[in-house]
């Protein structure tokens, strides 16, 4: 095990996210929902891979009675979460997903989860004959903004974890490469309607709504603080 993992492994991730991340669970299975009630896609088997917490499947569960649900990830302490009444009827496993999965899936959930990878080439390669369709939530680190300033990079990287930063355009064409076809992908809206914007999103909201009404690509290769959320298939 390397550096970069044992963040997940010891109590140095959990002590920079107590809660990991519950607050945008409800928010992310929003985003998850919509997506594929508009592709009409209606999975028996949902299984999303660093689910962390578990928070987003348990709010699936709940527009997805009928479906069976997994949830993996590799922290020890992400799965004291799952002890909770309400994850119950919840299959989760701690460790790797590719040592450990023995279910197909319909769909497969990443969200805010390449950046954190090492390998994220080798991982999705070996990801994309698993499941018919793919949901990926990708962080848009990279603007003109956070690389002229510098520290929202480094900030990201000592205490969120990420460790490979994206705009839209190179975040699509990392799935591109290994694999995927991009049925299609939106904004989520993080910037303005994430339960996890900081004063400082919040602060910078105006010259950000601005840009957007202009050119929403350009606002967001400027200024950041957006999400990208991306429905995908294997490439035939």
């Amino acid at each position: 095990m390397g550096n970069i993992e044992k963040r997940y492994y010891d109590t140095r991730y959990l002590a920079e996210h107590p809660d990991w991340d519950r607050k945008d669970s409800s928010w992310k299975a929003n985003l998850v929902k919509a997506i594929l009630s508009d592709f009409e896609i209606h999975p028996s088997r949902i299984c999303e891979i660093g689910c962390g917490a578990g928070d987003v499947l348990v709010q699936l569960k709940r527009y997805y009675p009928d479906t069976k649900f997994y949830g993996y990830d590799i922290s020890p302490q992400a799965a004291a979460f799952w002890k909770e009444p309400e994850h119950h009827g919840i299959t989760f496993r701690q460790g790797d997903y590719f040592e450990l999965k023995s279910e197909v899936c319909d769909v497969i959930l990443m969200l805010d989860v390449i950046e954190h990878l090492r390998d994220p080439f080798t991982f999705l390669e070996r990801l994309r004959s698993t499941a018919a369709h793919f949901v990926f939530h990708i962080p848009l680190d990279l603007s003109a903004s956070t690389v002229l300033r510098g520290h929202p990079l480094l900030n990201s990287r000592s205490k969120a974890g990420h460790i490979h930063y994206y705009t839209k355009e190179l975040a699509i064409a990392t799935l591109k490469d290994c694999g995927f076809e991009i049925l299609h992908w939106r904004y989520s809206g993080a910037a303005i309607n994430s339960p996890k914007c900081t004063l400082k999103t919040r602060l910078a909201m105006l010259p950000r709504l601005v840009l957007y009404a202009i050119c929403k690509d350009f606002g967001v290769r400027a200024l950041g603080g957006e999400t990208l959320l991306v429905l995908a298939k294997p490439l035939s």
